[in-house]
């Protein structure tokens, strides 16, 4: 993986600036395909189940859902707030067995109760995240999660899942998160965050974040259209600039 390049500097923004009508999302102009690596931060989304196909190189599955909208008002998000260089109309759609996913330090994947990680991509995760790598899982409730859990067991089976309290850095990396106020948009869940740690140890480096009872994306996607109240939406943001910022400095 490339050594991070760290060309930022935060910059706080008040928050009610940031709450005005879900961020104040721009019209979003999304750019098909995706773009040559140039160390900018782009949004990096796994493609799984489906195969080849047409949608963005890949048939549509549970990996996309939220896309593009939420991927790229997250981005917009943080080009708004912060000065990392981020490529705001882009984002990658990547398989675990695409070597490009070493050229971007951190990776998302929607629904992984229904993921599927082929054996011959099981080293390639591995080595990932062992690298450098964060993977952050989102959007699934319930006994899905022993799909998910299952998977990654098959990966790093000497990794375990710790349980997350808001006194976590990763809720306070740029916005300083004060209690879990974002619920399930769609079911009456009680949301929790796991993390999966180097060396087992909460102290190290996350490896991987898991929202689980979650789905933080449906608010990102839909923040332009207020659907869901403000405080909630930009709960939503501070959590996912949290994670991604997280993500570029351990």
């Amino acid at each position: 993986m490339r050594v991070r390049i760290l060309t930022f500097a935060l910059v706080l923004v008040p928050l009610a600036v940031a709450a005005q009508g879900g961020f104040g999302r721009r019209a979003l102009q999304p750019s098909s395909g995706n773009p040559p690596y140039t160390s900018d931060f782009v949004f990096t989304r796994v493609a799984y189940g489906s195969g080849l196909g047409g949608f963005g190189g890949f048939r549509g599955s549970s990996w996309n859902h939220d896309y593009p909208d939420a991927d790229l008002y997250l981005t917009q998000v943080l080009d708004d707030l912060t000065r990392m260089r981020v490529r705001s109309n882009h984002s990658n759609v990547l398989a675990l067995s695409d070597p490009a996913i070493f050229d971007n330090p951190i990776m998302y994947i929607s629904e992984p109760g229904f993921w599927g990680l082929p054996e011959a991509d099981v080293s390639k995760l591995r080595a990932y995240l062992l690298k450098g790598g964060f993977v952050i899982f989102d959007d699934f409730e319930g006994e899905q999660w022993n799909n998910m859990a299952r998977n990654m067991a098959r990966a790093l089976p000497e990794h375990r899942w710790i349980l997350l309290d808001i006194n976590h850095p990763i809720f306070h990396s740029f916005f300083d998160v004060k209690a879990f106020e974002v619920p399930h948009p769609s079911v009456n869940v009680p949301p929790k965050f796991y993390g999966m740690f180097e060396n087992n140890d909460p102290n190290r480096r996350m490896i991987a974040l898991a929202n689980h009872n979650s789905d933080v994306a449906e608010y990102w996607e839909w923040s332009a259209r207020d659907m869901f109240p403000v405080y909630v939406t930009s709960g939503a943001y501070q959590l996912g600039v949290n994670w991604i910022i997280y993500g570029m400095t351990h």
